[in-house]
C-alpha cells in the first residue's frame, strides 16, 4: 500500500515537514501558475496552502483523490471553499497559530513609529548625529488605541496596549467582544468615533465585500494629524492610493504596513519614498514559533487522511 501523496505549495518548517513523511509523500509545487499545478495533482491527496497560489475548482476537481486542503495560517480567501464542500474535500486552517507573532509585530511598529526608530537608526549610520535634535517622538503612554476588527489578533494587541502602555480601548466590529470589554475596558464605537479619537488605529480584517477599500479618502480624513495606521490584516482593506495622499499631504502621522495591494510592493510605489511610514514584507507571522505552528496543520492534514476529524475545520457550513 502507498502512502498519500501531500503537496506543499511553498516550503513549511522542516519539524512539520518531517512529521508529514511520516504518513505521506511529500511532494513540492515548482510553480503555483494554475497550469503547472493542475499537472501535478492527479494523484494529490492533501495540499498545504501558505500565502501565494490559489486552490481553485478547476483544480480540485482536476484531483479525483483529494481529501483535504491545509492553510498555513488563517485566511483561507484563496481557497475556493464552496467548491471543497461540494466535493466534499475538508478544508482546515490554525486559527490561534500566528497570533502572538502577529500582535507583536503591530505593537513593534506602533513602538517605531512614535519613536521614529527607524529614522534615527538611518541618520546615525549616515554620520547625523544631530538627529537627535530632529527626531523628536511621542510616548504610547496613555494614548487611545483603536481596533478595527477584534478578533483573536485584534484582542492581543488591544491586551499588549492596555496592560503594557495603559491605553484605553475602543473597537469596531460586527460582534460586540464582552471579553475585551469586561477585562481591558474597551468601548464598542461606530467607526467614525474611532476614526476620531484614536491615536493609533490596527486593523484586524479579513477581506471580504464588506471590508475591501473600508479604509479610503473619507475614512484617513477623519483620522487625528497626529494619528498612526498600523495594517498587518490584507492589503485591500486599506485604499493605498488614498493612504499615500494621506501620508504625502499630512492628513495623518504615519502607517506602519506588512500587507500591501499589490504584493509584492512594485518598486516604483510612493510608499518606498516615504519617510512616515514603516514597511515589512507580509513577515508578521514569521517567527520560528508561529512558523511551526502553522506548519503544524499537517496534524489535520494526517488526522483525515487517516480517518478522523481535524482539530481546526473552516469547512462552510
Amino acid at each position: 500500500m502507498t502512502n498519500p501523496v501531500v503537496l506543499l505549495y511553498e516550503p513549511i518548517h522542516s519539524k512539520a515537514v518531517e512529521l508529514l513523511e511520516q504518513h505521506a509523500e511529500v511532494r513540492m509545487a515548482t510553480s503555483l501558475e494554475q497550469e503547472a499545478l493542475l499537472q501535478l495533482v492527479t494523484d494529490v491527496e492533501g495540499i498545504v496552502i501558505r500565502a501565494n497560489g490559489k486552490v481553485t475548482r478547476r483544480l480540485m476537481e482536476a484531483a479525483p483523490r483529494l481529501k483535504v486542503v491545509a492553510r498555513h495560517g488563517t485566511g483561507v480567501e484563496a481557497i475556493d471553499r464552496q467548491a471543497a464542500a461540494e466535493l466534499g474535500i475538508a478544508v482546515v486552517n490554525t486559527p490561534e497559530a500566528n497570533v502572538e507573532s502577529v500582535a507583536e509585530q503591530c505593537v513593534a511598529m506602533m513602538i517605531n513609529l512614535a519613536k521614529r526608530i527607524v529614522l534615527a537608526d538611518k541618520a546615525i549610520r549616515g554620520g547625523d548625529w544631530s538627529a537627535r535634535y530632529r527626531l523628536t517622538g511621542v510616548e504610547l503612554f496613555g494614548k487611545t488605541l483603536g481596533v478595527i476588527g477584534i478578533g483573536r489578533i485584534g484582542y492581543r494587541v488591544a491586551e499588549i496596549c492596555r496592560m503594557g502602555f495603559n491605553m484605553p480601548i475602543l473597537y469596531y466590529d460586527v460582534i460586540p467582544n464582552s471579553n475585551a470589554e469586561t477585562r481591558l475596558g474597551a468601548a464598542r464605537v461606530e467607526l467614525d468615533e474611532l476614526l476620531a479619537r484614536s491615536d493609533f488605529i490596527s486593523l484586524h480584517l479579513p477581506l471580504v465585500p464588506a471590508t475591501h477599500g473600508l479604509i479610503g479618502s473619507a475614512a484617513l480624513r477623519k483620522m487625528k494629524p497626529g494619528a498612526y495606521l498600523i495594517n498587518s490584516s490584507r492589503g485591500p482593506v486599506i485604499d493605498q492610493n488614498a493612504l499615500i495622499e494621506a501620508l504625502q499631504q499630512g492628513w495623518i502621522a504615519g502607517a506602519g504596513l506588512d500587507v500591501f495591494d499589490p504584493e509584492p510592493l512594485p518598486a516604483d510605489s510612493p510608499l518606498l519614498k516615504l519617510d512616515n511610514v514603516v514597511l515589512t514584507p507580509h513577515m508578521a507571522a514569521h517567527t520560528d514559533e508561529a512558523l511551526l505552528r502553522m506548519a503544524l496543520v499537517v496534524e489535520d492534514v494526517i488526522a483525515i487522511l487517516e480517518g478522523r476529524p481535524p482539530k481546526n475545520s473552516v469547512s462552510p457550513d
